[in-house]
């Protein structure tokens, strides 16, 4: 039953028009009505400068974009987990190579480690569930 829960959802998520897509921050978006947690991703939190910095970034950045998303079947409070695509791009990647966020080991397993930047590194405290 979970199997075929996670793939309808995985199919309203995997495209969106610009309509379709709403930037809660910049580790948490949106699609179709579907809130996608971007595996790996270590974002500021909104409340704090960098967090805002890093939700306005991703909102320019997706402007416009074809995003796709494939959700691993995990859930984090009201959000399914996966990796998003804008234009077949991988959003996380980009959100943390623009130096907004940090890599999540914990959950990337270190995919995102070498994109992350020396500012962001200084400037971002990592959340400690990433370690």
């Amino acid at each position: 039953m979970l199997r075929v829960l996670v793939v309808a959802l995985t199919t309203v998520a995997t495209t969106a028009s610009a309509s379709g897509l709403h930037v809660r921050d910049a580790d948490t978006i949106v699609v179709d009505g579907t809130p996608v947690r971007l595996n790996g991703v270590d974002a500021p939190e909104l409340r704090t400068r960098a967090g805002q910095d890093a939700r306005r970034w991703m909102v320019s950045y997706l402007r416009g974009k074809s995003i796709e998303c494939d959700l691993n079947g995990e859930r984090t409070h009201d959000r399914w987990v996966g990796v998003c695509y804008a234009d077949g791009e991988d959003v996380g990647a980009a959100v943390i190579a623009a130096g907004h966020a940090l890599d999540c080991r914990r959950y990337s397993g270190g995919r995102y480690a070498y994109l992350e930047t020396p500012a962001a590194k200084s400037r971002i405290r990592r959340a400690s569930y990433c370690d």
